[in-house]
This record gives structure tokens, sequence and C-alpha cells, in this order.
């Protein structure tokens, strides 16, 4: 990553508000809505597959968005100074994806084969310890709410100096949800200085161990909505291919929202440089070859030992009526991002890469639904419109959610994290580095 400083001033901008965007995400969610009911009416089965691949899609690529952010803060990163509350701005959707997680909670043997062959299949049996019901619902709802929380508490640590200088200089007082979100964020305030040093160490600490915890919790939601459908099947790298996997859809994610800033305001545009969307572009094709490693090292280990428990997962997926998604999940999330992200120019050039991040995003989309839906699906056609028509649903609430944030906190980190001397400095001398509140 190139080395860089951010300036000695930052100002206080958002996102502008937009009438259109907003109608646009209730459309979505409206037409997704009406999707999930045509589904649920016609084929329940269908609809739920469904329900559950778009959150999962969505749910991963919000916190490995949120996990680029964290990986930022272990590394002190410098380069990211504009496109860090970007990332951030993904923890809007989690409150959303826990709500939407909820209805999943009722799901029984419609959707787990595994509840039916507890009674007569002996490696299922040997398994209960691990699948059963109340133990599943228990580590999820635990698990998330804690991934979650961490990732909530970080975006409010990351925010309250931010919104301190906003109330000093009153550039909060002109908008009234700015205005109640900044006076709610920031009670008990204990000064500038105070707050940037006290949120600069809890953020050092928080990071690391929600990095952890999302390798944890991802891993635990892969195996329990994804590999558990195959209950004879199990891979030791499946949950670090899906979180590794969603830690990419985050990073493309937070590289296409960077673009989009960068068109809907000239001056936010200023901030972006071609620097930071050239880093972001390496970062998503260095992941785009990551894919690709621990996708052939899974399969390779597979082919391999020629175990006829291990193959069923694969041959299902490479032969009809699965082989032409599988195909073009290969060429989504490898041979055309690969291809076109090879060069400079296409990393530091907006719409290209605004190109393939979405092939990218399109593809891990694919991804997921087969990591499901052919375990648990064995008729034809294997993909209809009402699939991606569910997927509208949590696309409206997605995009709606990071907007909100986008438009209602500043887009650019107003305060800057110190590297170790300053921090003592600022101690000492109580004096902090921060931005302008203009």
């Amino acid at each position: 990553m190139a080395q860089t400083h951010s300036p000695g001033e930052i100002p206080l901008r958002y996102l502008p508000r937009s009438p259109r965007a907003s109608l646009v995400s209730a459309l979505l969610v409206l037409g997704g809505g009406a999707a999930f009911g045509f589904a649920l009416f016609r084929d329940p089965q269908l609809a739920w597959r469904a329900y559950v691949v778009n959150w999962l899609y969505f749910t991963s690529v919000a916190a490995g968005a949120l996990v680029l952010y964290s990986v930022w803060v272990i590394t002190k990163a410098r380069w990211c100074w504009p496109v860090r509350r970007i990332a951030l701005a993904f923890a809007a959707f989690l409150p959303f994806s826990f709500l939407l997680f909820l209805p999943m909670l009722g799901l029984r043997e419609d959707y787990f084969p595994w509840i039916e062959a507890m009674g007569h299949d002996p490696v299922v049996q040997r398994k209960a310890a691990y699948l059963n019901i109340p133990f599943l619902l228990t580590r999820n709802l635990v698990g998330l709410a804690l991934l979650f929380g961490v990732f909530l508490y970080m975006a409010y640590r990351s925010l309250r100096p931010d919104l301190g200088l906003a109330n000093s200089s009153g550039g909060a007082g002109q908008e009234r949800g700015r205005r109640s979100w900044a006076e709610r964020l920031t009670q008990n305030w204990g000064g500038q200085e105070h707050e940037e040093v006290s949120s600069h160490r809890r953020l050092a600490t928080l990071a690391p161990v929600a990095v952890i915890l999302y390798a944890v919790v991802m891993s635990v939601v892969a195996f329990d909505w994804a590999m558990s459908l195959e209950p004879h099947w199990f891979s030791t790298l499946f949950g670090g291919w899906f979180f590794m996997g969603a830690f990419w859809g985050g990073v493309a994610a937070t590289a296409w929202t960077a673009v989009y800033v960068k068109r809907q305001d000239p001056d936010l545009g200023k901030l972006i440089g071609s620097q930071q969307l050239h880093d972001l572009g390496k970062l998503t094709f260095a992941f785009t070859v990551f894919w690709a490693y621990l996708f052939w090292s899974q399969y390779l280990v597979i082919w391999y030992g020629k175990l006829p428990w291990e193959q069923l997962w694969v041959v299902k997926r490479s032969e009809d009526p699965w082989a032409l998604l599988s195909l073009m999940t290969i060429l989504l999330c490898f041979v055309i991002p690969f291809a076109g992200l090879l060069g400079r120019k296409p990393k530091m050039t907006p719409w290209s890469l605004r190109l393939f991040t979405s092939v990218i995003l399109v593809g891990l989309w694919l991804e997921r639904y087969l990591m499901v839906v052919p375990s648990v699906h064995d008729g034809h056609p294997p993909i209809t419109l009402l699939e991606p028509a569910v997927g509208l649903l949590f696309l409206g609430v997605f995009l709606a959610s990071v907007r909100w944030f986008l438009t209602t906190f500043p887009v650019v980190q107003v305060w800057q994290p110190m590297v170790e001397g300053e921090l003592l400095e600022a101690e000492g001398k109580g004096g902090s580095r921060r931005g302008a509140a203009v």
C-alpha cells in the first residue's frame, strides 16, 4: 500500500440526501417482499432457501467490510483515511440482519435434512452432540449478537469524536436528524482530546477481538446453514473459505461504495483520490487470487483423496443441472476480475473498478447460492427468477441502511488515529491530532 499521511485539516462532509435513492430502496424492499410472499404461496421450500441464501450473502458482505475496517485499525494504516468510514458504514445493516435472521430460527425438517435422518442414520447420530436444534439456535443467536455488538460498539467509538467536533462547530445543527444522533452519541462528553485518545485505545483493543470473533462466528454460520445440509460431507476448509470470501466481498463492496460516493459529491470526490482507489483495487485483485487458491486447495484434496463421501459435494455441483452455474461462478469470481484488474489503470479508473467489483459481488452471490441450494434441491430448473427476486428485499434494506449511515454521519473520519508516539504525546500534553470541523 502507498505510504501516505492524512492532511492536517479534514472537513466534515456528509453524503447528500437523495429522495430518489430512498424511493429506489423502498421499491426494492416492496418488490422483494412481494416475491418472497409469492414464493411462500407457490413453494415454501424454495422461498426459505432463497431467504437463507440472501441472508448469508448480505450479512457476510457487511461483516467482511467491518473486518476490513478492523484490519486497518490493527495495522494503523494511513493510506485509507478517506475510505475508512465507508467500510464502517456497513455496520448500519447489522441490526436489520439480526432481525431478518430471527424468522430463520423456525426452520426445521424442510430445511435441515439431518433432523429427519437423525432417527435412522448412524453417521448423523454420531454428530448429534453438535447437530441438534437447541444447540444450533443458541450458538447462532449468541455468536451473532456478540459479533454484531462488537462491530456496532466499534462504530460508536469511531463516530463519537467526530460528532463532538460537529456539536462544537454547529455543523450538525443545520439538520435535525444529524443533530439528534450527534447529541445521542456524545452523552457524558469528556472533552475532545480525551475522547480521541479513549476511542483510539478502545478501537485498538477491540479490533483484534472482532477479527477473531468474526472468523469463529462466520465459520459456525457456514457449518450450520450450508455444510450441515450434506451431513455425511465435511471440509475443514469450509469455514475459512466462507469467511475469507465474505472478507473479499467486504473489500469489493467498500471499493464499489467509494466510487459511488466519489461520483455523488464532488467535494468528497476530491478527498477520495485515485491513490485510494488503486489500493482498494489491489486488495480486490489480491483476494481474487486468494479466493481461487482456497477453492483449488479444497478441490485438490477432495479429488486426490477419492473418498466417495468427500467427493459427493463437489460431484453434485459439477454435473447437470448445476454445472453451468458452477462454471459461471468461477468466471465471475476469478477469470473475469483477474483479467480485468490485472493492470494498474483499471484499479485507478472509477468506472472499471466499479464494474469489476460488481462482477465479483454477483459471483459471490452465486457462490453462496451453490453452497446451499444443491444440497437441498433435487428438481428442475436449478435456479429461477424468484431466488434473486427475493434478494431484492435484502438489497433494499442493505442499500438504505448504508446510505442512511453516510448521510447521517461524516463520510470521512475527521479525527485521525495516532501512532504510539503521538498517543503518548497527546496524553502527556493534553493535545491530539484531528481535522477541522468546517
